[in-house]
């Protein structure tokens, strides 16, 4: 194989000093494309944040998350254990009980999600400032 050369389409290695920083954004059989596209999405982030806190059952979840629908939560929370990030745990009692927690992986994302949100209110006026004098030359 030449150097430089992705081993599969969907291996998104750096493979050289060359290293295509957009290069996930563009091929959309790219896992890394599709890891971020799972976690960085609104319901993802908000059920990462609250399960920070500790484990909470389904009801729990869906009542703190304003706007989430019960098949919206439940395919979330799916994709977050496929992926690793969220762990289910079933209580063998009547009626079932049923509750999810980070993993250690879980809890490394939400250092990150916690930085990224951290940025978001420190420079949020800024934004905003932005977003204003964009909208006054646009409109």
């Amino acid at each position: 194989m030449e150097e430089g050369t992705l081993k599969s389409p969907t291996h998104c290695e750096v493979t050289g000093d060359d290293y295509d920083v957009l290069q996930w954004d563009t091929r959309e059989d790219c896992e890394v494309r599709q890891i971020l596209d799972r976690i960085a999405d609104k319901w993802s982030l908000l059920v990462i944040a609250l399960l920070d806190r500790g484990s909470l059952r389904f009801t729990e979840l869906r009542r703190e998350i304003d706007g989430v629908s019960q098949r919206m939560l439940t395919v979330t929370l799916r994709q977050l254990e496929r992926d690793g990030l969220v762990e289910r745990t079933v209580h063998a009692v009547v009626p079932p009980r049923v509750d999810y927690a980070l993993t250690p992986l879980g809890r490394t994302l939400h250092e990150t999600v916690r930085s990224l949100v951290t940025w978001t209110e420190t420079h949020q006026r800024e934004i905003a400032t932005a977003r204003a004098s964009y909208d006054a030359r646009v409109g």
